[in-house]
């Protein structure tokens, strides 16, 4: 991903790294966090800019997991942390 210009942080107008961080995303309780995803990041304040293609990725796998886990706590399961590893 690094063949395209490298962005700039708005914020504190340094150039932001190419390298692996994580995404978290809390919807009503529920908090997802996807570790080891590659952005441009800030080395300020670690605020990543993800590319195209890895938010469509993100929003369509938050999504089903959101989903999935407001089933699973309308049953009231005892077991409430969940993790979840896909390998390639």
């Amino acid at each position: 991903m690094i063949n395209e210009h490298i962005p700039i942080c708005g914020e504190h107008h340094v150039k932001k790294e190419w390298r692996s961080t994580t995404f978290e995303y809390s919807d009503e309780g529920i908090t997802v966090r996807v570790p080891n995803i590659y952005a441009w990041v800030c080395p300020e304040n670690g605020e990543a800019s993800f590319t195209p293609s890895t938010v469509e990725e993100l929003i369509t796998t938050i999504r089903e997991l959101i989903d999935l886990s407001k089933r699973a706590r309308k049953r009231r399961p005892v077991l409430t942390d969940y993790i979840v590893s896909v390998a390639a």
